[in-house]
């Protein structure tokens, strides 16, 4: 199944991207960070990607009712901790990955020792938009830094390894991507919902269509990273394979990775129905999200 251009352009709606870009972007410009720790943050967090989990965040403030302002703040918080994360994963202590999304890797552009520093700068920004938010900023912290744990743990997983020894290798590989991936797109669901003091039957759904569609993204990443070339997603692949790490090829192999995709997406939509016709776009995502090639 191919992404249609149509869901592929609700799903990244440009007036929405510009009000995330310029979010974050003011957040970068009044840091009160040295000339080049701010360029280093602005290359590491405004140089592109998909925007993915701070448009969960609006949309899912959005399906609860509110307008997708109202969740800026929260969504850049999201962003920042993802860019934060993506920045400390490239370096050489872990994947040691010199291209992110086609461009050299923040520690290749500009050491390691500004590449730690800028990923400790982009955590500490995040935490400041977190509370910046004009409704529940305290709920909104607490959730962005339990999803922060809950990703670092997850990478120690991933990495390092620590499994307790007679865990399968199915319940290693859910353990791992509930963390690793689907922390925090779970938490941009959450702090959406949160922004718009969300009912809690919607909450609930928003909290519970996070945790599939989170494990989709991953089951999908897998996928791509055996059947993807490395010029087409704008990043290494195979490395994981290569590591010896689990993935859901690797434990279910290629076609039963596809089935558990197409099951995901299946709940991930009946889990919208309470939020009814203002699921449209959260909608479009899951479907997205499903049949995405990069």
């Amino acid at each position: 199944m191919r992404v249609a251009p149509s869901i592929e352009h609700d799903v990244f709606c440009p007036t929405l991207l510009r009000e995330i870009e310029s979010c974050l972007e003011r957040f970068v410009q009044d840091a009160s960070y040295t000339t080049k720790l701010r360029e280093a943050v602005g290359y590491s967090l405004l140089g592109g990607g998909k925007r993915l989990r701070p448009l969960l965040a609006l949309r899912c403030c959005e399906a609860c009712g509110a307008s997708t302002k109202d969740a800026l703040e929260a969504a850049a918080a999201v962003e920042m901790v993802h860019a934060f994360s993506l920045v400390h994963d490239d370096l050489p202590a872990l994947d040691n990955d010199a291209i992110r999304r086609g461009r050299p890797t923040a520690h290749v552009a500009y050491g390691e020792a500004m590449a730690i520093l800028a990923g400790d700068a982009l955590l500490a920004l995040a935490m400041h938009a977190a509370c910046s938010t004009a409704r529940n900023p305290s709920r909104i912290a607490h959730e962005v830094t339990n999803a922060t744990s809950a990703m670092i743990t997850g990478q120690v997983y991933d990495t390092l390894g620590g499994f307790p020894e007679a865990m399968p290798p199915a319940e290693r590989l859910s353990l791992v991507h509930n963390h690793k991936t689907g922390a925090l797109i779970r938490c941009a669901c959450r702090v959406g919902a949160l922004c718009a003091e969300a009912r809690p039957e919607h909450f609930a759904a928003l909290d519970r269509w996070g945790d599939l569609v989170g494990l989709m993204f991953q089951a999908v990443d897998d996928l791509l990273d055996v059947t993807q070339s490395a010029e087409h997603v704008g990043k290494a692949v195979g490395k994981d394979s290569d590591a010896g790490k689990l993935t859901y090829p690797s434990v279910y192999g290629i076609d039963a990775t596809r089935h558990e995709v197409c099951r995901l997406r299946r709940e991930a939509l009946a889990t919208l129905e309470p939020l009814g016709e203002r699921a449209e776009h959260l909608l479009a995502i899951t479907e997205y999200l499903a049949a995405r090639t990069r």
